[in-house]
């Protein structure tokens, strides 16, 4: 075997099977290109005006689909047929994605159009999120999907978060509308990808009314101990993570001293952190339980918060952002690998969904507390209330991390009849 095809057995091994790696293949290409627009978004945002207002209404394009649509995401990805959502979805982006370029290559780009641009582009990433992450337990075995999902969230850290940033902002230098037109062919291209697969026949479903289905996700996560404690986990953390890194860019510049490359390298300590994540993953749970995982990492985000809010020189700063990447990374990895090993088939894209309401409900709630604390207290003030709140919380649920051990050990006791109340 040559050294290349090592490196490819190595990385997407073959006992994974071929959708396995057509899947990935999609993911990395859709990845890259959301990593563009990570820059070329906001660049072209503040290129069309400088008021602060349009500015955070970029950011609020963002991360309000998934609280609008989420649950609805979750119906379709339970109701359709998965492939066929995921294709038609970036189908869709690449068209919008085309269009914005088009917008903007011709100077005709004005701050709304691109803000709902920017809304729709993301109202789409919902749908196409959601039923993608139901895809990988069709395709590969329960005992494989540690290593499956680790791969795929590869992907996400180094073209994502690594790569693409730096090269949409490259694109953007070199003309406005390049990162959008080159985001739209990776979604096309993604989209064949996907086209690829073929996925196990699934059960048919009987008719049910659309919020039939969104009660049943809930009622079966409030009913479920260890996605419940997930849920609860993501939400009531991120809260206390969202306050403190809805400041990260005032408190890397006024605490830390750094310039705009300077801050940039905050996001590349956590990227890099996540690549270190990446390769040790294997080894790790090889030797420890996922729900002690949980645990490790609970504590090691309550002192990240204490480290910055305690820190004031970038030489100490950065360290504990590469350490809280390589957290970030296998805490996503494993709270998803468990929530798919839990959660019956026909229940998968309506679980995920409330569980990415929890995480952004908890991220923008954290994110009005962080710059209230920020405006009146000073920017380390954040960090300081994530610290003691993240502390209060591993107090409170170290015990029900136990039914997230107790999903690894027992599997076959955790499928709950999901149409009980």
């Amino acid at each position: 075997m040559s050294s290349a095809a090592r490196v490819v057995e190595v990385v997407l091994p073959r006992r994974l099977g071929p959708g396995f790696r057509w899947l990935i293949a999609s993911s990395w290409a859709a990845n890259l290109g959301d990593g563009l627009a990570l820059a070329a978004g906001p660049l072209l945002v503040t290129s069309l005006t400088r008021e602060a207002f349009p500015v955070a209404l970029a950011a609020l394009a963002a991360w309000l689909p998934p609280l609008l649509f989420g649950l609805s995401a979750g119906v379709v990805s339970d109701r359709l047929d998965r492939r066929l959502v995921v294709v038609t979805v970036d189908v869709v982006r690449a068209v919008l994605l085309l269009a914005l370029a088009g917008l903007v290559a011709g100077g005709r780009a004005t701050v709304p159009l691109v803000l709902g641009a920017l809304f729709l582009l993301a109202t789409a990433e919902v749908f196409a999120d959601n039923t993608a992450s139901t895809l990988l337990p069709a395709l590969v075995a329960r005992d494989d999907l540690a290593v499956a999902n680790a791969r795929v969230q590869t992907g996400f850290v180094t073209v994502n978060q690594l790569a693409g940033p730096p090269l949409g902002a490259a694109l953007f230098t070199a003309g406005a509308a390049t990162p959008f037109a080159a985001q739209a062919g990776l979604c096309a291209l993604a989209a064949v990808f996907v086209g690829r697969l073929r996925l196990p026949p699934r059960a048919a479903r009987p008719a049910t009314h659309p919020w039939h289905d969104v009660v049943e996700g809930v009622r079966w996560t409030a009913h479920h101990p260890a996605v419940r404690t997930l849920v609860v986990t993501i939400f009531t953390f991120n809260v206390t993570f969202g306050a403190a890194w809805s400041v990260l860019v005032l408190y890397s510049t006024q605490r830390l001293g750094l310039g705009p490359v300077g801050y940039g390298l905050v996001t590349t300590a956590g990227a890099v952190g996540g690549v270190a994540g990446t390769l040790s993953y294997g080894w790790i749970v090889r030797r420890v339980s996922l729900g002690d995982l949980m645990r490790v990492g609970l504590v090691v985000e309550t002192l990240t918060h204490l480290a910055l809010a305690l820190a004031r020189s970038a030489w100490v700063a950065l360290p504990v952002f590469v350490v809280f990447g390589a957290h970030a990374f296998v805490w996503g990895t494993t709270s998803l690998t468990v929530r798919q090993r839990a959660v019956p088939e026909g229940l998968q894209g309506r679980v995920t969904a409330v569980n990415t309401v929890g995480t952004f409900g908890g991220l923008a709630l954290g994110s009005g507390v962080g710059g209230a604390l920020a405006q009146h207290l000073g920017v380390t003030a954040p960090f300081w209330f994530a610290f003691a709140g993240s502390a209060v919380l591993v107090v409170l649920l170290w015990r029900a991390l136990r039914h997230v051990a107790h999903a690894d050990e027992n599997p076959d006791a955790e499928v709950l009849d999901h149409g009980s109340a």
